[in-house]
């Protein structure tokens, strides 16, 4: 009975902790977005009017396609379940790092038999 309440409560704690991430991560980037949006729009309206400030344009477009390769990096890397278990590498190395050092042990207990 108590394995099934301790599955539930995990449960619960994983999707609370989803909802938190979900949340901040909403209060972050909305107003990003529209700072971003807001001075791009500027940007533009600036660009139109002046003829002289036409030559940022070139920079401004390669930062924005590096951008959207970096967005499209990040939706592919959340798709291949890149950001699951992430600390799972460090348990596997402390498990190994075990392994090896009972390794060790044994050899040099059995070289001291020797």
């Amino acid at each position: 009975m108590r394995k099934g309440a301790d599955t539930m409560q995990r449960a619960s704690d994983s999707r609370t902790k989803t909802i938190v991430v979900v949340t901040i991560g909403v209060l972050i980037l909305l107003p990003a977005a529209y700072g971003f949006i807001e001075k791009l729009t500027l940007f533009i309206l600036a660009v139109k009017r002046d003829l002289i400030a036409g030559f940022t344009i070139i920079p401004v477009v390669n930062y924005l396609i590096v951008t959207a390769g970096m967005a499209c990096l990040l939706i592919w890397a959340v798709a291949h379940g890149m950001f699951r278990r992430i600390e799972q590498p460090k348990y596997t190395m402390l498990e190994r790092e075990e392994e090896i050092d009972r390794l060790d042990a044994s050899e040099n207990r059995t070289g001291e038999d020797r």
